[in-house]
């Protein structure tokens, strides 16, 4: 049940989502290789926006104190590794899918321990 509602939640955010604003960010405003590659490869574009939703709704998980910085801290520092990847879309690919499979397991853990709390996993 958790792991449907963690990919419901990302994918109504995807349908809304037109090619022109697929990517996270504003193509118009990318400047850096990594941003290039990711706003002329739908592909990427597309794991680009999944990721970014997955992000938004880790947000949302109600967290101990500290715990919420520590996530941005953690976003910037793949943020990071995204952009040493410059422009090859092997390597981003892989950062992407990477960093999807983590946040669905933070979701998924994060889901599974409420509904465990509430008594109410089935």
């Amino acid at each position: 049940m958790p792991a449907r509602l963690t990919l419901s939640l990302a994918f109504a955010a995807l349908i809304g989502c037109s090619a022109a604003e697929a990517a996270s960010f504003n193509c118009a405003k990318a400047s850096a290789p990594d941003e290039y590659a990711i706003c002329a490869n739908p592909s990427l574009s597309n794991m680009d926006t999944e990721m970014a939703t997955l992000f938004r709704v880790r947000m949302q998980i109600p967290m101990l104190m500290g715990a919420k910085g520590a996530a941005q801290d953690e976003q910037r520092a793949w943020l990071q590794q995204r952009t040493a990847c410059g422009a090859s879309v092997a390597c981003l690919g892989a950062a992407y899918q990477r960093r999807i499979e983590q946040l669905n397991g933070t979701i998924s853990g994060a889901m599974q321990d409420y509904c465990e709390k509430l008594g109410i996993c089935g």
